[in-house]
């Protein structure tokens, strides 16, 4: 793998001629550098004389002894150095990539998504690639995990980061739910804007506006939150207390709702849809560990249905 520049109607090799100069400064000489680059001196002295051009710089001060650095060699060393690190631990982390799924996943999941649903798949894409080791962080708030060094986010929310690729991976399905001590104590509903008058129990990343489907088009309301909690887990319990009616995610509200501790209004009103996305930084998007979980999560996902 080269990057190529022409200047001047020649062919310029200038990594591996910027590799080659690091070489020439930790071996010493350019016979050492020779052997240790697997080619003739005359090829080292070659390459350092097309940087050389190419700069239109000195960089060596050259005697029959040993080489020296120039100021201007030095400074340019100094930066190269890091550099030609830089790319060759990316040549390395691509060709592990590519060539079998190894390495660590650094993934950041809401906790009751993580609790309910994601544990399990986690555990079982571990157990299919003992290579990979991972890293899960529970947040509950948007993040963008370009800024945290993540490889990816799961979430449910309406966010979007500059570098940051979103895959949809399965719909939300909120359910607009009740305790069947409250539906008994309270009239029934028949419209959401009847919401307003009642108290509601908000899961805080979604807010106190309210969007409800219907056939004359979206309906919004604002509710009042008698409850404001970042974690679906509280929402649900104090759902079923009785404290007040929640959008709750199906995978949250399915358990409740079969044994008859929920039962679900208004359903000639869907709330409105959003997705659990898999939030990608650009550069991890082609990480073949990064796709291969992505994949994992969309496929175990349609495989439980939760």
């Amino acid at each position: 793998m080269s990057h190529r520049t022409t200047q001047r109607g020649g062919d310029v090799d200038v990594i591996t001629h910027v590799r080659t100069l690091v070489a020439v400064v930790r071996c010493g000489s350019f016979t050492e550098a020779a052997h240790q680059l697997d080619v003739v001196p005359s090829v080292v002295a070659k390459r350092i004389a097309q940087l050389e051009r190419e700069l239109n710089t000195k960089l060596f001060d050259r005697s029959t002894r040993r080489v020296v650095l120039t100021e201007a060699g030095e400074r340019f060393y100094g930066r190269a150095a890091d550099l030609v690190g830089d790319f060759e631990e990316l040549v390395a982390s691509v060709e592990r990539d590519s060539v079998k799924l190894e390495g660590h996943l650094r993934v950041m999941a809401p906790t009751t998504l993580a609790i309910r649903s994601l544990a399990p798949a986690f555990c079982s894409f571990l157990e299919q690639h003992p290579r990979i080791t991972m890293e899960i962080s529970l947040v509950d708030h948007s993040a963008n995990p370009a800024e945290s060094g993540f490889d990816l986010a799961i979430s449910g929310r309406l966010s979007s980061y500059e570098g940051v690729l979103d895959v949809p991976l399965r719909p939300v399905e909120p359910l607009l739910c009740a305790a069947p001590a409250w539906v008994a104590a309270n009239k029934p509903l028949t419209h959401p804007r009847e919401l307003v008058a009642h108290p509601c129990l908000v899961f805080a990343a979604t807010g106190t506006n309210w969007n409800f489907e219907s056939s004359r088009g979206m309906v919004s309301v604002d509710v009042a939150p008698r409850l404001l909690a970042d974690d679906n887990l509280t929402l649900l319990t104090a759902t079923r207390a009785g404290l007040g009616v929640a959008l709750l995610p199906r995978y949250v509200a399915a358990p409740s709702l079969e044994t008859g501790e929920l039962v679900t209004l208004l359903p000639e009103f869907a709330a409105q849809e959003n997705w659990f996305k898999a939030y990608i930084p650009r550069r991890r998007m082609k990480l073949a560990r990064v796709k291969a979980l992505v994949d994992w999560l969309a496929a175990e996902w349609a495989k439980t249905g939760i």
